[in-house]
C-alpha cells in the first residue's frame, strides 16, 4: 500500500467506522519515513516487537471507533504491516537487525556517522589526506 490515510481507509472498510478512527495509528506506523526516506524506515515500527509492545503503550489496546466498536490496535497494525508486504508476513525485530552490519561506534568505539557535520568530515578527510606520511 502506501500513504497513511490509505491504510486508514482500509481499516475503516475491514472494522467499520470512519478513516479518521485509524489515521493516528497509520500514522505513527509511518513516522519513521521522516528519519529515513527509503523503505528502510520500515525496520522501527513494522515489526511485531513494535506493535505487540510499543503501540499498546501509546494508544492502549484498543480504540473505538464512530461506530462505538472496540477495535485491537495490534489488529489495526498488523493489517497495516501486512497490505505492506502483499499480505505475506509481519517481520520481527530480529529480521531487520541481523541484516545491519556492526559498526564500532555501536560499540562504544569512536562515534557514528550522525556525529560530524559535512565540513566536519570534509576537514577530517583532508587532514588524513595531507599529513598521510608524517
Amino acid at each position: 500500500m502506501g500513504k497513511p490515510h490509505q491504510h486508514a481507509e482500509s481499516s475503516a472498510k475491514k472494522f467499520g467506522g470512519k478513516m479518521d478512527d485509524y489515521l493516528e495509528v497509520h500514522l505513527l506506523l509511518d513516522s519513521s519515513k521522516m528519519a529515513f526516506a527509503d523503505n528502510r524506515h520500515r525496520a522501527l515500527t513494522h515489526n511485531s516487537w513494535f506493535i505487540n509492545h510499543i503501540l499498546p503503550k501509546i494508544f492502549g489496546n484498543t480504540i473505538t471507533n464512530s461506530d462505538k466498536k472496540s477495535i485491537s490496535v495490534i489488529d489495526i497494525a498488523e493489517q497495516h504491516i501486512l497490505e505492506d508486504f502483499s499480505y505475506h508476513f509481519i517481520p520481527t525485530a530480529q529480521d531487520y537487525l541481523t541484516q545491519m552490519m556492526k559498526s564500532s561506534w555501536m560499540h562504544g568505539q569512536g562515534l557514528p556517522p550522525s556525529a560530524f557535520t559535512k565540513e566536519e568530515k570534509h576537514n577530517s578527510i583532508t587532514y588524513k589526506f595531507n599529513h598521510k606520511n608524517v
